[in-house]
């Protein structure tokens, strides 16, 4: 089989300024997704999802997400130079100095690129965690409401394990310079939010507001 063409770093924009980026990481069916809308629709603070970025850039049509889409039809992964090149690119698009990025790093590789790439290091990490039954049940309750098509028992459960394998050194390293806060998302939305709101006002509330 030939192996797809790898396509070149999305370009960030020249002088791009430094971010306060906030890595946003939880299992499937964590909740991250719905408490980062939450942070955006009430402290203004733009958040971006690197598996959406690469889906749109594929649903784009241009060469370079056909190539995309390419690798992921042969099985391979996308090169962390690539998905930190997107993240580069949106991040330059707004003006704020602080951003939520959603859904990274999803494992060691992808946190040294970013430090390699980007050349400065998240402010913070946010990890929701859940318990593996609770995510399992939130995402089998999605059936038929935007949820991924091979959401099933098992594929769902090994999803959550290759989440805690591959995180776990990130997660490490993040743990020992003190960078990491985690919420745990077994419990209402309304109780978590409270939770996330009064950390994100405490260390970025001033931040957002003057952007």
């Amino acid at each position: 089989m030939a192996t797809a063409a790898t396509p070149a770093a999305p370009a960030a924009q020249a002088g791009s300024a430094h971010k306060r980026v906030v890595f946003v990481v939880g299992g499937p069916g964590s909740g991250k997704g719905t408490q980062c809308d939450m942070l955006a629709r009430d402290f203004g603070v733009p958040f971006f999802s690197a598996g959406e970025l690469i889906r749109s850039l594929i649903a784009s049509g241009c060469p370079e997400g056909k190539q995309l889409q390419d690798i992921i039809l042969q099985g391979q992964i996308i090169p962390s130079e690539v998905t930190v090149g997107l993240l580069q690119k949106a991040m330059a698009t707004t003006p704020s100095d602080t951003v939520l990025i959603d859904g990274f790093p999803r494992n060691h590789e992808n946190r040294t690129v970013w430090a390699s790439q980007v050349g400065y290091d998240c402010e913070m990490v946010l990890l929701f965690d859940c318990p593996d039954e609770v995510m399992l049940q939130r995402l089998l309750g999605r059936a038929g409401q935007g949820s991924r098509a091979d959401d099933n028992e098992e594929t769902i459960r090994k999803r959550v394990k290759n989440f805690k394998s591959q995180m776990e050194p990130v997660l490490e390293h993040y743990r020992g310079i003190g960078k990491v806060t985690t919420i745990r998302t077994d419990r209402p939305i309304s109780d978590v939010y409270a939770e996330v709101s009064g950390i994100w006002r405490q260390r970025f509330a001033n931040a957002t507001a003057a952007a």
